[in-house]
């Protein structure tokens, strides 16, 4: 198994943050639970802005379909073919390497986003080890 890289660790303690905050809003530990967790979210194959965007289900194992180790719920987002990293936040919103800031309710929403924040650039892959 690989060494925990710095991105990695800080993604962690940003997960762990934002749970931390849902806490602290609700009060209790089981208003924490994820509120769109009992349904997966759509698959999408779109073009938009000029950008292919593909978002579905992950396929086998591994930490592809999320960011940090798999809490991208199994979910993987592609842009022109190329993996974006994601992560399903406990309040059941969506963030990305690229759009880490502003949270979206689903994949698509993100997919998109992420596209804007490109610019027309492409997406450069993530060394996660």
């Amino acid at each position: 198994m690989s060494s925990i890289t710095r991105r990695r660790a800080l993604g962690v303690a940003a997960g762990a943050a934002g749970a931390v905050a849902v806490l602290a809003q609700t009060g209790s530990a089981g208003a924490a639970a994820p509120r769109a967790a009992a349904t997966d979210p759509a698959s999408f194959d779109e073009v938009y802005q000029g950008r292919r965007i593909k978002g579905g289900p992950a396929r086998g194992g591994g930490h592809h379909g999320g960011h940090h180790g798999g809490h991208g719920g199994g979910y993987t987002i592609t842009v022109d073919g190329r993996e974006l990293h994601v992560m399903r936040n406990a309040d059941g919103t969506w963030i990305s390497v690229i759009h880490h800031y502003e949270p979206v309710a689903t994949p698509r929403e993100l997919a998109r986003a992420a596209v804007r924040e490109l610019r027309g650039a492409p997406l450069v892959p993530l060394a996660l080890g």
